[in-house]
Parts: C-alpha cells; sequence; structure tokens
C-alpha cells in the first residue's frame, strides 16, 4: 500500500470540490445548526478564495486512486502578530482511507512546500470534536495558540 502525493492538476478540481463537499459538515460543531446548503455554498467560497491567492494543492494517492487532498493559502499573516505564515484552508480524506497515513503525508508534503517558500509558520484551524485531525497535528507537533469560544444566544 503505497501513498504518494503531488501537486493538484486542473484534472483533480472536480475530485477536490466532490470530496471537499461530502466531508465539509465534519466541520460543523454541535453548537452550530446550519443548513446543510449555506454550508456547501460556504465551502464554494473557499474554494473561489483559495483559487484568488497564492496557494499549495497537494492530491495523495493510494495504489493510484486519489484519497486526499490539503489546500494551503501561501502567505495569510497572523491576525495579531502580523508575522508571515501558510495557512491550511482545507484538508480531506477519504473516509474509508482514513488511519492510513494519508493525512499526515499531505501535512508533511505542505509543510515542507512552504518551508521552500520561505514562510516560517503553518496554522490551521480545527474543531474540538475532530479528535483524529487533532491527533494527527498533535503529532506532527502543532500547538494550540489560540481557541476561538463561542456561545449560543
Amino acid at each position: 500500500m503505497t501513498i504518494s502525493i503531488r501537486a493538484a492538476a486542473p484534472g483533480d478540481r472536480a475530485f477536490i470540490e466532490t470530496l471537499g463537499r461530502r466531508t465539509v459538515m465534519a466541520s460543523v460543531t454541535p453548537l452550530r445548526h446550519p443548513l446543510p446548503e449555506l454550508v456547501l455554498e460556504n465551502y464554494d467560497r473557499l474554494l473561489a478564495i483559495v483559487d484568488g491567492r497564492a496557494h499549495i494543492a497537494f492530491v495523495a494517492e493510494r495504489d493510484g486512486e486519489r484519497a486526499g487532498f490539503i489546500l494551503v493559502v501561501e502567505s495569510m499573516p497572523d491576525e495579531v502578530t502580523g508575522d508571515d505564515q501558510a495557512f491550511i484552508a482545507y484538508t480531506a480524506v477519504e473516509p474509508r482511507m482514513r488511519g492510513m497515513g494519508v493525512g499526515s503525508a499531505l501535512l508533511v508534503a505542505a509543510e515542507d512546500e512552504a518551508r521552500k517558500r520561505g514562510l516560517p509558520y503553518m496554522a490551521l484551524m480545527v474543531t474540538e470534536e475532530n479528535v483524529a485531525a487533532r491527533a494527527l497535528y498533535a503529532r506532527a507537533g502543532y500547538r494550540t495558540e489560540r481557541r476561538l469560544l463561542c456561545k449560543a444566544l
């Protein structure tokens, strides 16, 4: 079982759109109750934002089958310090291929490319409930820098 990572090509666009749309509801916390069609619209909006900026996009293949992707905005300064950083806009792995190293391989490739581009930090947001993703990021050395707090009114 081999995992390979490559730069996303124009032919991968439908895969990125489809897999992202199939997995985006996992980004919604139990605190919020949006209409699914609004979440899907916001995912499409996120893709447009990423497309409009310098970015890094990789696709993972496992045994020749597309298994996941990562989208990283190349330069998104930290909102507090102003430090330059890469920002992981979205990562998705085919549900049946989770836990097989696909996410780790995508993360390593994105970090390596960000380093090559001279970016000193990589940042991201992940929900508290996404235990598997949080464990992946912790293993890779990511630490909580701030927390987004929310309260339903």
